[in-house]
């Protein structure tokens, strides 16, 4: 029982982790229908950028400010310079552009910093927490990474459904030449999306370093976890990337657990088509179109 417990606490703190990015990946899709698979570079541009903070003698609190902000900037500029002379033309464009951002940015980050891993500081201990004489696999730092995540998840889900901004956002993603008759400064919502889902993608990148180290391809496995959990819980939803990220990390510490860690990749494999095969929109995708 003792050890079911602690692989689901695994699970939930990787899953937090998987979420993280996932969120950055909806934001991104939801406000300009764009799948970034820059993001993973992007954030571990920022995360370095804080690391280097950290190492010279800032603070944890400060080095995330940095990256938080150096990834408001890095989005809008990716948006403006890079991706905004391929909205118009076909989707597979603004996709490749992404990926080679993504290769650009990881080699800038090798020439930098170097190849080797650095280890990042968590905000708070990372020994786990005792209950009943039993030492648990959770933590104050996997605390505060759940904490995190769900208020960003929560963030989220006011932006798009509470606010005007966020309609905005969403008229400019799905319906950009009635959104521009409205009224509505299209050009800046989705420069504003980028800029906001690189902001979510830096703080991810903070979040996860102290598990993964710091280095130009540290990330990659997160990336492709996030989009995974993205993809199960729906592109179109935060609470729907959080629940998938939470039952990605589930799965793969039971994996892991119960069978064999070298079987990760598989089972991450399975849940993927599995969902897709039972519901190719996602665990929480809208059953009919939305109207903007």
């Amino acid at each position: 029982m003792v050890r079911f417990v602690n692989l689901t606490l695994a699970g939930i703190t990787q899953g937090a982790v998987f979420a993280a990015v996932a969120l950055a990946l909806v934001l991104i899709w939801r406000a300009t229908r764009v799948v970034n698979f820059a993001q993973g570079g992007m954030l571990m541009f920022t995360t370095f950028l804080a690391w280097t903070v950290v190492h010279d003698g800032g603070s944890y609190w400060l080095a995330l400010g940095v990256a938080l902000a150096s990834g408001l900037v890095i989005g809008a500029v990716a948006e403006r310079v890079l991706v905004r002379p391929v909205e118009g033309g076909p989707p597979l464009n603004a996709v490749i552009v992404t990926l080679g951002l993504y290769v650009l940015l990881q080699a800038a980050a090798g020439m930098i910093w170097g190849d080797t891993p650095h280890s990042y500081p968590p905000a708070f201990t990372i020994k786990g927490l005792s209950a009943g004489g039993t030492r648990l696999l959770l933590s104050p730092f996997d605390l505060f990474v759940i904490g995190a995540v769900a208020l960003v998840m929560a963030a989220l889900t006011v932006l798009f459904v509470r606010t005007g901004l966020g309609l905005k956002l969403r008229a400019a993603a799905f319906a950009p030449e009635i959104a521009r008759l409205q009224g509505v400064r299209v050009g800046r919502m989705l420069t504003l999306g980028w800029a906001l889902a690189a902001l979510v993608g830096s703080l991810a990148g903070v979040l996860i370093a102290p598990s993964v180290f710091v280095g130009p391809s540290q990330f990659d496995a997160m990336l492709v976890f996030g989009f995974t959990a993205a993809v199960i819980g729906g592109l179109d939803s935060p609470a729907g990337a959080v629940a998938g990220g939470l039952l990605l990390g589930c799965a793969l510490s039971y994996v892991s657990g119960y069978i064999s860690s070298d079987l990760v990749t598989f089972g991450a494999l399975a849940a993927l088509i599995t969902v897709l095969m039972v519901r190719p929109n996602g665990l929480f995708a809208a059953r009919t179109g939305r109207r903007v």
